[in-house]
């Protein structure tokens, strides 16, 4: 009966009751129980039994508590690794956690790159386009600027050859200078003569008259050089030179109104228009004279032809130096 329980015993310790450090213990128990029990008759008898009928079965026991004891140092060994894996389980789990932590940590820094990244393509597409249009408005800048250059350089010839021509002028220009300046000095050693003259407001009707009558032209509004006399009506001509003369005559009465012109004694124009009385009747003519220092001129009115003023200078004489010889 005892051997029974003792099999039945080692059966359950194998079958892992003894997986703990106390299972070991009852292990141990039960052998020493095996060790120390009393045995009775019955006992004895199945032993005696036993030994006669099967294989010495307590050297199997034996061989089977040696076995039990390799088995309890492997759970231990077991166990030992096992309390270090948990250890280690533990700590890879405390490692998980902060490796969760850092990845959430990770994404969320994924996400804000992300978001940065698509942010800085936008703008990079929209750089590109600046550029691109940028690019084109200094391809266009470009030309022009080819354009203005060549221009450019055209406006220098130009401006080359405007110089040249701006010094050749200014060259002229000191010599012009130089000429005018001589030209007005010599000009301001020639005497200056010039005169402009009309008959007596106050004469209405002069003439006709039965013998020449020479005209006395008192009403003066310019006489340069004091060449001409009202008191007498001559030009008296102060210089060598060339002299132009002009007259003009009205006559409003029916009739001849005509005009002698006298250099010195000699008669040089004459000049005669009709009138039929129904209006006032002009004649004009001009004549340039070369005169010497003391030459006269004056004009006359011929016998049997009038003239007419009322103050409206209808007529009148003039002249002017052209330029001395």
């Amino acid at each position: 009966m005892r051997v029974v329980l003792g099999l039945l015993l080692v059966l359950l310790g194998l079958c892992g009751s003894a997986v703990q450090q106390e299972g070991f213990t009852k292990v141990g128990e039960i052998g020493e129980f095996l060790q120390t029990a009393p045995r009775d008759t019955a006992d004895d008898s199945i032993e005696h039994k036993t030994k006669q009928n099967t294989p010495d079965i307590w050297a199997e026991l034996r061989a089977l508590r040696d076995t039990v004891s390799d088995v309890r140092v492997e759970l231990y060994l077991l166990q030992r690794d096992d309390s270090d894996l948990q250890t280690r389980l533990s700590s890879s789990e405390s490692e998980l956690l902060v490796s969760k932590s850092r990845i959430d940590q990770l994404n969320k820094e994924n996400a804000d790159l992300q978001s940065r990244l698509s942010s800085s393509e936008r703008e990079l597409l929209v750089s590109k386009s600046r550029i691109d249009q940028l690019e084109k408005e200094n391809a266009v800048h470009e030309n022009r600027l080819n354009a203005t250059e060549s221009q450019t350089s055209g406006l220098e010839g130009e401006i080359t050859d405007l110089q040249s021509r701006l010094n050749s002028s200014e060259s002229e220009l000191l010599v012009s200078k130089s000429r005018i300046d001589q030209l007005e000095k010599e000009n301001a050693e020639k005497p200056k003569v010039a005169f402009y003259t009309a008959l007596d407001p106050h004469s209405e009707h002069i003439g006709p008259y039965n013998t020449y009558i020479t005209l006395k032209y008192s009403n003066v509004f310019t006489n340069v050089g004091n060449a001409y006399s009202p008191s007498t009506g001559f030009f008296t001509a102060p210089v060598k030179g060339v002299y132009y003369f002009q007259f003009t005559a009205a006559s409003i009465k029916k009739g001849q109104v005509a005009i002698y012109v006298y250099n010195n004694n000699d008669r040089i124009m004459y000049n005669e228009e009709s009138n039929d009385g129904s209006s006032i009747r002009y004649l004009t003519n001009s004549v340039i004279l070369e005169l010497i220092a003391g030459d006269e001129v004056h004009l006359v009115l011929p016998p049997n032809r009038n003239l007419y003023e009322n103050g409206f200078n209808h007529n009148t004489f003039s002249g002017a130096l052209l330029f001395p010889l």
